[in-house]
């Protein structure tokens, strides 16, 4: 096991890999940007290294800059978290050209699975089904339109090397497309660095369905249960809960194997996600890889028991899974609220500054995973979420009374946040009956 690594992150998910390396005598080293200086992570780390100024690109995305803090410090592995540098090929190669242990999959699959269109290309090859869409990647809205119009539309303009709802569309009309591609092409490049785009077929308000998986370098690969991220606004998740609602335990066998066989293929190694659509007859699809630790990664501990962070810390350091395929028991329901600062009466504007009281929740059954306290200063330059609210229960009635008694004990003043529309949602009829798609939010909210 490693003596001490380097957190290329900020915020919760930082806070996270420095608990998991606490209990594992694990010494941390965060890095910061000048902006977040006084941020949780860098005072529960045993040291921080300031990494440059507050705009991500001169920081958190300063790829030198990051390995010159790893080297200096005397870190052995890097472990990127999620966003940021964490599905970034070309910084895994720079880890192992300078003897770091980067805590994730080679270089090699980020750079097959994490860019969007070859992965496509990769599963088609392996028999994974996938939606119906373009051959490869396209490079300019010519060669678009016309893959579109084969496929029919409406079709989907997805980046290539996409994340977070970035770079991504929907066509209806053949008029229209050519804008569209365009806007999304360009924020794709300014959001990643690359505009490479592809298409695909848009199948009409599915379950958004996805299994996380881990893989040891011994060529062991389980899959933990399923997740539902279908509550959606414009392509972001806002709520997750494992399982889901609607899973059946053959079809949960039938997905999670395929998404173990897709692993395989791609010798993948530690700890990811494979995202599926699941339509209105229970046909899936795969629809693409995540090659790093994901945000609602809480929600599969607690119905599988397995620290998710703890098991990428392992498995890096040449450990075999601690746990089988027949371990995995999943028990109980969970679900996970992501706590925004953000004005949803202005159409769910970020909002940062200063948060002046905070209240955060607790009892049976609650967990926070979070990196604000009071009189913190949420800075502009990044990610508006301030918190995770994650639920457990032996039922999801349990999980989601929890979760509603949760919600109304977190008080947050001096900034503006989504608490109350994370209620709106658990007392939407339609939701708690677990009738819900990835077009719930527009159709409920008009939104």
């Amino acid at each position: 096991m490693f003596s001490k690594i380097l957190i290329a992150n900020r915020g919760e998910i930082a806070v996270r890999v420095i608990r998991a390396c606490r209990e594992l005598g694990i010494e941390t080293v965060a890095v910061y940007s000048e902006i977040d200086e006084e941020a949780v992570h860098t005072q529960l780390a045993d040291c921080a290294i300031c990494i440059g100024p507050a705009r991500a690109k001169d920081s958190y995305l300063n790829m030198k800059n990051i390995i010159s803090a790893t080297v200096l410090s005397g870190a052995e592995a890097i472990h990127p978290g999620f966003g940021f540098l964490s599905e970034n090929a070309k910084f895994a190669e720079m880890c192992r050209e300078c003897s770091i242990e980067f805590i994730g999959p080679t270089p090699e699959t980020i750079g097959s699975m994490g860019n969007k269109s070859k992965a496509r290309e990769l599963m088609i090859a392996v028999g994974i089904p996938v939606i119906p869409g373009s051959e490869g990647a396209v490079y300019d809205s010519a060669e678009a339109l016309e893959a579109a119009k084969v496929i029919g539309f409406p079709v989907m303009v997805k980046a290539s090397a996409g994340g977070g709802g970035r770079g991504i569309r929907i066509v209806r009309e053949e008029e229209e497309f050519v804008h569209i591609f365009e806007t999304a092409k360009a924020e794709a490049n300014g959001a990643f660095g690359d505009d490479t785009m592809y298409i695909e077929k848009f199948i009409e308000n599915p379950r958004h369905i996805e299994f996380q998986i881990l893989g040891d370098k011994f060529g062991n690969v389980i899959y933990l249960g399923d997740r539902d991220c279908s509550i959606q606004r414009r392509n972001q998740k806002v709520l997750e809960e494992a399982p889901s609602p609607i899973m059946t335990k053959e079809l949960r066998k039938e997905m999670g194997e395929m998404a173990v066989h897709a692993a395989k293929a791609v010798h993948y190694e530690n700890a990811g996600t494979i995202e599926f659509l699941l339509d209105h007859d229970s046909k899936f699809y795969f629809m693409e890889m995540n090659t790093r630790i994901q945000v609602e990664h809480p929600i599969t501990e607690m119905i599988t028991g397995v620290d998710l962070v703890k098991e990428q810390l392992r498995i890096a350091a040449g450990e075999k899974l601690s746990v089988t395929q027949e371990d995995i028991k999943i028990t109980g329901h969970a679900i996970e609220c992501r706590i925004n600062a953000e004005n949803t009466a202005e159409g769910f504007r970020p909002c940062p500054g200063k948060i002046e009281m905070l209240v955060v929740p607790g009892g049976p059954g609650v967990r926070i995973d979070s990196a604000v306290y009071q009189n913190y200063v949420i800075p502009p330059n990044y990610d508006s979420m301030i918190a995770k609210v994650i639920t457990y229960g032996k039922t999801r009635e349990d999980a989601m009374s929890t979760m509603k008694r949760a919600l109304a004990e977190f008080v947050v003043k001096g900034i503006h946040t989504n608490i109350d529309f994370q209620l709106s949602i658990l007392n939407n009829k339609a939701f708690t009956q677990g009738k819900y798609n990835t077009g719930f939010i527009a159709i409920e909210f008009n939104l």
